[in-house]
This record gives C-alpha cells, structure tokens and sequence, in this order.
C-alpha cells in the first residue's frame, strides 16, 4: 500500500475551500437545486472549488475531494449532505487521505435541515441551502488543525451481568486477550436462562448450553468472577476507570467445600426458615441457606441475608463442622482499574398489577414464566395439576405489559406505561402451547391475541404446528381487553373468560378456563445506581439507550461504555448472545492497542485571559473536567482555570459563563460562531434562476 500523504498542518496559509454539494441521490436533490447552488457558492470569497455530485459518499466522489487537494490547493473542505452522524466520519477519512488534516473539515446538513422540512418550497429551499453552505464555509475559514486526544488504556474489562448476554460478552473479551472482571449481584449465574428448560428455535437444553458457557468462562485464565458483588463508585474515564466494587459475604466458608458439602445440607435441612422461590417464581418455598437450583454455579449454597434472622438453628449438630458457615455478612469493598465497561444488566418479566386479569385475586391466573416452571415441576406421565384441581382448558393471554394504551392499562410509578412490543414474548408463548399439547393432549388450549409477532427465522413454525395441533385461536383489540371472571354457579371450570373474537367478527364469546396463563413481556432491571454511577442515559421505554441504532448500536453515550443483551431492549437468548458479541467487538476495539483516541472538541483555556473566577467549574456538568488551580508567575501567584481533555465532553457551558471569554470549544470556537452568524445573515450572491 502507498504510504499515506503528509498531513498538511500550516494554518498560516491562506484558505482555499473546495464546497462540495450532494444530491444524496434525490433525498436532496429533488427539492434543491444544487448545481445551482454550487455556482453560487463558487462566487464566495477563498471557495477554490465548488462541485455537486449525485452520492458524495460514494468512492469516485471522494477521489474526486483529493484530486481537488492536489490539484487546487484545497486545504479546507466543506460537504452538504445527510446527517453527519451517518458520514462526517466517512469525510473526515477522506480528507485524511487526501493529505489533509481530518479536522479542516465541516459538515453542513442540507438533508434534515433543508430538503425533508422544506420538501414543498423549492426556491426557498435553494436558497437556504446556499446560506446554510455559506454558514459552513465561514466557519471552513478559520478551521484550524487538531490532534486527537490519545490516552493509554488499561486492558481490562468491567461486566456487569452474570446472565447469558454478560457471561457472552465475557468470554469473548477473555478470547481477544483482554482481562475481564465479572461482577454477577446475586450469589449465583446464569440470570433468567437458567429459569428455562428449552431454548428456541433448536430446542435445546437450555441449561445445558448455560453451563457449558460457564465451564469455559470459570476456566479461563484472564477471568475473575465476582458473585454477589455490585458496582458502587465509579471515576476517571474511558481507558482508566477507577471502579468500586462491594461484595456482600457468602455466608459459607468458600466455594469449594469438599467433604463440608454434608454439614451444609445439614445446615439447610435445620433452617427452620422458608420464603418463595424466586427460581420458580414463588410457585415453591427455600431455605433462608439455598442453592438457586441443583447444578448451579457456583456450587456453594448462599446466605439469604435479606431473609435469614440468625436464630442460628442451623448450627445444630454439624459435628464441629459449623465453623463452614458464618451469620454475619460482613461486606468488602475492593478497587480495579479497567479500561471499559460493558453493562449487561437484564431484564425482569413483567408484572401484573393487582387485578389485572384478576392476577393476584384468582390463583388461577399466572404469568408465562410461573407456567414454565410449573411444567418444569410436572414429572413426565404426571398429570397436569393446579391448586388441587385437574386442568383440562388453559387460555393463554398475549401482550401483558406490553403495547399498553394510555387510559386503558394502568402505568408504572413513573405514569408511562409500556407502549413498546416486547418481541419475545409470541413465540415463548406459542412454544408454550405446543409443549403442553404434546405432553398433555387431552388439555384444551386457547390463545387469546392481539397480534401474533413471530418474527424470527424458524419462529413462524411454532405458530404452524400451534394450528396443527388444534390450539383455537382468538383475536382481540387492544382497546377491549378479554375479562376473567370467577365461574358461574353451574360451571365447571375455575375461570370464565368473556372476549370480543375478531376471527369472527367481533363476536362475543366466553371461554371456560382451568387456568389463565398471562404472557407478560419484558421491563428493564431498575438499574439508577448505575445510570447515576455511570452518566449513562435510558430511554422513554426505560431501557438502556445507545447512540445510535444502526451506527452505534452498543455504544452509550459515555465513552468506554457499552451496553450488551436485554439492558438494551427486548431480546431473544440469540439475539442478546449478538449482542453481547458486538460489546465484545467495540471493547476490543477500543483497548486492543492498550491506547484509546478521543475527539479533539474539547475546551480550552487562554490562560492570558483567565481571572480565575471559578464560574466554568461552577458550571461543568462533568466531574474532574475543569478545575482550579494555582500557578506561580512572575513571583505571583493565582488561580487559573485547566482542562484535563480526558474527562471533558465538549458540551460548552464553560464558555457561556466565563466573564472573560477566556474558554474556547475546539473545533467550535467563538470566532467560527461569529463568523457563521454573519454568513448566515449577510449578503450572498444572488442565486441565478435556473433556464
């Protein structure tokens, strides 16, 4: 390959601009004239070059942007086009390659500023088009060239997560040559997986698979994994994250037993203690000293601290083998330096209020994830059974906590309700369905839906074999909910469930139903800690947001940080393994070369002009962006304000409150602003009128 061109760096030589104008293939040039405005703009004074082209993001329109350098002396670029979130990378690269420096350069939105808000007005839109590109040619003028800022990185990854998507995105840290740091809040892995029995669409073992992935990540030598740990305090930034983590105490002596493994069970049989089962979803009782479910890791049973009263009954008869287990939770706060974080925090399934569907009234009516392990708990050949009575008909209930309507569903604490599609929730609730036909084919099964959402490959075969083992199926609208009813005094089913079915019509039906199974979606863990420890952002659907959906899909906002698996949205087991997958990438990406680049848009200080007034810190929104500090001069001392580029976002409220205009924005100075504030209202060459 050809060595790259020498960047040119000498801002002292006076500028040349090459405009370049994009049709962006109609989205643009179907409203703008934009032949006409290049001619116009080729008039302003240092435009060296002014061109249009239908795709300047295309490779002979960027050929044709060095060509321009070479041949004309273009040493400023300015480019209207679409959003330059989708290409100001694309031009910076460019540019670069054309021997210039990537940040004498700026974008001017023509797409979303002009053509799409002004897609009837086409002579206006011209001729704000011709203002909007005269605003960044301006600007062009006094571009100066930036280094960005590089930073060492310490090659080490925090996870936050324990479910599939952080044991995922774990492991392939650990297989890019990363160390990685697990912290998992509860005493064992594997999340909501573990709580399944299959996986669609292969139908395999999901615990099985859980815990392969797990022998892999406990095995591997970059690997620490901390249970019952959490992030609590947080600072520094991307490539040096000082992180603080507490571990709450296991209760049990270490995780490797041995032979004390008998005096453990001992102790758990003497727990004279029992609480729901949040493995089965409070369907069965645990011990205050519990293991989440046989084969778990890790292995050691845990001390339900929240629970456990220290009565101290399971110390009895251990036969000096008590001394394994200790009643008091002492936590311990340890520190790691890591260069990313990856949260993949999860989710919960939802919960119905009080009443809703009669949820919590009958005890006939149970969620999705409830039914799941109640069929877990049903041995082969057994008879399907609830609350000491056969079940012979199961109404099953789409959409519960998700596509909610406002005036109809209750909302949340924070008054939305969850007006998302929880994508998973169809085929979990068709593969469901057709395990309870084939296990138990004497039950009569009614699907009750607003809209059957079966989107991934292979998921559509779950609906087909549904209709061929004779599920009936029922459509409603979502502005008339089915009821549950008690039974009426000559029924003999527990439920009576009244529904508009709009397969025929809108005609009123009622379904007798032994149970009522809600297939509730999904609703982020609440998680403010961490989005208060981390300034990461969540979006109205309260999951995590990333930057962008298609160019940044993992990245949050905070640099360094990423987001992996069902933290983000709803997600299926592969799709949040894909996820997780992607984190991975970005991470090693970003650390692999133990050295991290930031944007150069941060402030600085003109330390001549600076008081020391203090107003920036005041104001900086950032922890560790800005700051005071003494400086000795002349035999003087005083406060001047400094930047650490590291820590600073660029966001500019230091230099709306300096009384001196001591602070600049780079990339984004007060005397662009100024001369772009002129173009913008100035006088401009008049736009011939096209023959």
């Amino acid at each position: 390959m050809p060595d790259k061109p020498e960047s040119r760096q000498n801002q002292a030589e006076e500028p040349r601009v090459g405009v370049y104008v994009c049709n962006c293939g109609g989205n643009i040039g179907d409203v703008v004239r934009c032949r006409q405005v290049a001619e116009t703009l080729g008039k302003l004074p240092d435009v060296a070059v002014s061109r249009e082209h239908m795709f300047m993001c295309s490779d002979p329109a960027q050929l044709m942007i060095k060509e321009d350098v070479e041949k004309h002396g273009v040493n400023r670029v300015v480019v209207g086009a679409c959003s330059p979130f989708l290409h100001e990378q694309t031009f910076r690269r460019a540019v670069s390659r054309a021997g210039l420096n990537p940040y004498l350069y700026t974008h001017v939105g023509l797409r979303e500023q002009d053509s799409w808000v002004h897609h009837h007005c086409d002579d206006e839109a011209t001729e704000k088009a011709v203002r909007l590109m005269a605003t960044g040619i301006a600007k062009a003028r006094h571009l100066e060239p930036l280094d960005p800022i590089r930073l060492e990185a310490k090659q080490h990854v925090l996870v936050i997560g324990g479910g599939v998507a952080g044991l995922r995105a774990a492991w392939d840290c650990a297989q890019r040559g990363l160390a990685v740091t697990l912290v998992e809040k509860t005493p064992f892995l594997g999340g909501r997986m573990a709580q399944l029995e299959s996986v669609f669409p292969t139908g395999d073992a999901a615990r099985d698979l859980l815990h392969g992935l797990i022998e892999k990540l406990v095995a591997h030598p970059n690997v620490t994994i901390h249970t019952r740990a959490e992030l609590v305090g947080v600072s520094g930034y991307v490539g040096d994250y000082k992180a603080t983590i507490r571990q709450q105490s296991r209760g049990i002596a270490d995780e490797d037993i041995g032979d004390g493994f008998t005096a453990v069970s001992q102790a758990i049989a003497n727990c004279p203690l029992e609480v729901p089962d949040e493995f089965n979803y409070g369907l069965t009782k645990r011990k205050a000293i519990y293991q989440a479910y046989p084969g778990c890791y890790p292995a050691t049973p845990a001390i339900d601290w929240t629970n456990c009263d220290g009565c101290g009954e399971c110390l009895k008869n251990l036969n000096g083998d008590f001394r394994l287990i200790s009643l008091k939770n002492e936590p311990r706060e340890f520190e790691l330096t890591v260069g990313a974080v990856v949260v993949a925090t999860g989710f919960k399934p939802y919960e119905p209020h009080f009443g809703e569907y009669n949820y919590g009234v009958f005890p006939e009516v149970m969620t999705l994830p409830q039914f799941i392990r109640l069929l877990a708990l049903t041995d082969k050949g057994q008879a399907l059974r609830w609350n000491d009575h056969a079940v012979r008909n199961i109404a099953f209930i789409h959409c519960v906590g998700s596509r909610q309507l406002e005036g109809i569903n209750q909302p949340q604490p924070d008054g939305q309700v969850n007006d998302y599609c929880s994508r998973v929730c169809c085929t979990a609730t068709l593969q469901t369905v057709n395990e309870v036909r084939e296990r138990f084919p004497e039950t009569h099964i009614f699907d009750l839906y607003e809209d059957i959402r079966t989107y991934g490959r292979g998921h559509e075969e779950y609906y087909t074999q549904a209709s061929k083992n004779k599920v009936r199926f029922v459509r409603f609208h979502n502005d008339e909910l089915p009821g549950v009813l008690g039974p009426t005094p000559e029924g003999d089913h527990a439920l009576l469930i009244p529904v508009h079915d709009y397969l025929t019509w809108g005609e009123e039906i009622e379904i007798p139903a032994d149970l009522v199974v809600l297939a509730v979606g999904m609703m982020p863990e609440p998680v403010d800690d961490l989005i208060n420890l981390l300034k990461i952002n969540a979006g109205n659907d309260r999951f995590l947001m990333e930057v962008h959906p298609k160019l940044q899909p993992v990245e949050t906002a905070v640099a360094g940080v990423v987001l992996a698996g069902t933290a983000q949205g709803p997600m299926n087991i592969q799709e949040s393994c894909g996820a997780a997958g992607a984190a991975a990438a970005k991470v090693a990406g970003l650390l692999g070369q133990a050295q991290v680049e930031l944007e150069p848009f941060v402030a600085r200080v003109n330390q001549e002009l600076c008081q020391g007034s203090g107003d920036c810190v005041a104001a900086c929104p950032y922890e560790g962006a800005i700051a005071l500090t003494t400086i000795h001069q002349n035999g003087n001392t005083a406060q001047r304000a400094v930047v650490t580029p590291a820590n600073c976002k660029g966001c500019g409220a230091c230099v709306g409150v300096c009384p001196n205009f001591a602070i600049d924005l780079l990339g984004w100075t007060l005397k662009q602003y100024d001369a772009m504030l002129d173009a913008l209202v100035g006088e401009l060459p008049m736009l011939e009128v096209a023959s």
